[in-house]
């Protein structure tokens, strides 16, 4: 059989030339392992590494003017990132959880005020919700029009915030978590040793 002159040659030929390429390179990224499909899974599924929250946070503590505190959250929770920002000339320390049901939850402490703290993480309009006593702590919740929630509790020398579209367990459970927390002692606090 003859070759098809070049003229003749469509974007056809050009598709069905690309589909086996397709479906080669398909096969190959599935057998190496470095693809994977999935429809439901949690926070332990994640392929991508865990963020030392304990490193983050007491780096955050010997910096900061104001005292860090460090959940100890539940198991199947996975810390995922940390980050510092700014707010009304503040400092704001910032950690990521992935929970157990796969939903991204941020802690953010600063010694800004709340609704300076409010207002940079959901920059949209925040309605109250009430309050919650959890550990003898009153967290002011607020529900933002991106449809995630924003708690804050004031520790007279820190404001904490929980922001995320979790569930509402979740937030009692970092909160929790949160208020029994001891904070970290900075660096300068720490004695020297002598000998």
């Amino acid at each position: 059989m003859a070759a098809k002159p070049r003229i003749l040659t469509d974007h056809k030929d050009m598709i069905w030339s690309l589909i086996p390429l397709i479906a080669i390179c398909a096969v190959i990224a599935v057998v190496s392992g470095n693809c994977s499909v999935g429809l439901t899974g949690g926070a332990g599924d994640d392929k991508t590494p865990a963020y030392d929250v304990t490193a983050g946070l007491t780096a955050d503590a010997q910096t900061m003017t104001f005292p860090i505190r460090l959940p100890e959250t539940p198991k199947d929770w996975k810390p995922n990132s940390g980050s510092r920002g700014g707010v009304d000339g503040k400092t704001v320390s910032n950690a990521g959880y992935i929970t157990g049901d796969g939903v991204y939850m941020q802690l953010s402490q600063t010694d800004a005020t709340e609704d300076s703290l409010v207002g940079y993480l959901s920059t949209g309009q925040v309605l109250g919700r009430g309050v919650a006593e959890v550990g003898g702590a009153q967290w002011v919740r607020y529900g933002a029009d991106d449809g995630k929630s924003v708690w804050v509790t004031d520790t007279k020398d820190t404001r904490i915030a929980l922001y995320s579209k979790a569930n509402e367990s979740d937030f009692w459970t970092l909160a929790s978590a949160v208020t029994a927390a001891k904070v970290l002692t900075p660096r300068r606090d720490r004695p020297v040793p002598t000998g």
